[in-house]
């Protein structure tokens, strides 16, 4: 019963040691975090797999230029061998009248090798120029998938430090308030405040406790989240190793020098109009004559007997042939093909005009919004730095007996509005930046 007892009391334990073992601790920075999406998130892996996809496509593109061998290998049984028709004079019947004659045994077998290889075929040769091209169109869709990773990950990251930034602040707020309740408590107890005074820093100090209950919350989503986006298993524990400064975004530097070839999705656009190049090239080669060689070697064998294991004869067939297959008229098929792949060239090159004034536009509108971020930064800093005064000096004058609890609450209430509004600044003077480096390309 003892030992019985004892196994079962050491499974959960067991449990515990194992779900320790299982669960990682990962400490990264923010370019750490980067590196650990860039292979383990399932956006990025899938559009690796599109790439891996193209590879295997263009070499199917490159087997139709090399050698097809193929064999085969037939049996008929002629259950009624077919009958031929022949003068009736060559067998010494009347002239005029047919003779019903059966040529052939009952049972054939053949055996051969067949090699079919194309000596020129347009549309095969601008194939196998386009693999590079369609390769490097995926290759960069997977950076467009990098980059939007990359950004998202810079936000959130961000908003991480900003709001452990907010809880250390929150922290601060509440010792504050204790020590302030803790005062208030002992003057009502010596007669130089009243229970109301008690009972208002009690309530502002139960608020500051809630808020940063929210705060927290709020935080363990945004791991969560940030996890996910990553790739990363929820279980797994995350501590962000960087630190965030006000300096650190106040340096930011805006540059109106950029070019339209540092976004991706300028670069994918070019060469998806290269892709539409070769395809108006590869339907105009339609109208070229192609050439095949076949070549084919057999073996075959006629009995009559059903007799696999009597020794029979074998009659080797072998020939070359080429095949030349010219276009003469498709109803116009050809034609339409390449109108159809010169339209959509042409809403290619219209996309690509397009962007251009869509990248103006977001770099432009990314360098405003990081200029009023920065100006918006700077006054809830000062606001922020001011309310922090303001409730440092109420507070002495109530402690000294020169002020009221009212002007205390007033100013702490202040104060966290402050607090709020200087951190909700300096995320969105981030998110300004990242966009902006967005917007030209060099994220």
């Amino acid at each position: 019963m003892n030992n019985t007892l004892s196994r079962l009391l050491g499974i959960p334990l067991l449990l515990v040691v194992f779900n320790l073992r299982a669960q990682q601790v990962h400490d990264l920075s923010l370019a750490q975090s980067i590196d650990y999406a860039s292979k383990n998130s399932v956006l990025v892996k899938n559009s690796l797999l599109d790439y891996q996809l193209q590879v295997q496509s263009n070499r199917a593109t490159t087997s139709q230029a090399l050698p097809q061998v193929s064999g085969n290998l037939g049996w008929t049984d002629y259950i009624q061998i077919p009958t031929t028709l022949i003068p009736s004079e060559f067998t010494g019947g009347q002239p005029g009248t047919f003779t019903p004659l059966k040529f052939g045994t009952q049972y054939n077998t053949t055996a051969g090798v067949t090699l079919t290889q194309i000596l020129f075929d347009g549309q095969v040769f601008v194939g196998l120029q386009a693999r590079q091209a369609s390769l490097d169109f995926y290759r960069k869709r997977t950076e467009i998938t990098e980059q939007m990773v990359r950004a998202n990950i810079n936000k959130i990251y961000y908003q991480l430090l900003v709001g452990k930034w907010q809880i250390d602040q929150v922290d601060a707020n509440i010792s504050s308030q204790q020590e302030l309740l803790h005062n208030s408590t002992e003057m009502f107890k010596n007669g130089f405040a009243e229970q109301l005074d008690v009972d208002k820093a009690t309530v502002q100090l139960a608020n500051l406790e809630s808020e940063k209950i929210q705060v927290e919350y709020q935080l363990s989503n945004g791991y969560l989240g940030l996890k996910v986006l990553m790739g990363m298993p929820v279980k797994d524990s995350l501590h962000l190793s960087d630190t965030l400064t006000y300096d650190m975004v106040r340096d930011a530097a805006l540059n109106d020098d950029y070019k339209y070839t540092d976004r991706r999705d300028y670069q994918l656009l070019q060469i998806n109009r290269q892709l539409n190049e070769f395809d108006i090239k590869r339907y105009k080669k339609e109208y070229i004559p192609t050439v095949k060689l076949n070549v084919n070697y057999s073996q075959n064998q006629y009995t009559s007997d059903f007799n696999w294991g009597q020794k029979m004869s074998w009659f080797p067939t072998t020939y070359v042939g080429l095949a030349i297959n010219v276009p003469i008229f498709d109803g116009f098929y050809k034609d339409a093909n390449i109108k159809q792949a010169k339209l959509r060239l042409q809403q290619t090159s219209n996309s690509i005009d397009s962007l251009k004034n869509r990248i103006d536009n977001d770099v432009k509108e990314s360098q405003i919004r990081f200029t009023a971020a920065l100006a918006t930064l700077d006054y809830q800093k000062k606001n922020m730095d001011l309310s922090q005064r303001v409730y440092t000096q109420t507070r002495k004058k109530y402690e000294q007996g020169l002020g009221s609890n009212l002007e205390v609450t007033t100013a702490l209430n202040d104060q966290r509005t402050a607090q709020a509004n200087y951190f909700n600044a300096l995320y969105n003077a981030i998110a300004a930046r990242v966009d902006y480096l967005n917007a030209i390309g060099k994220l």
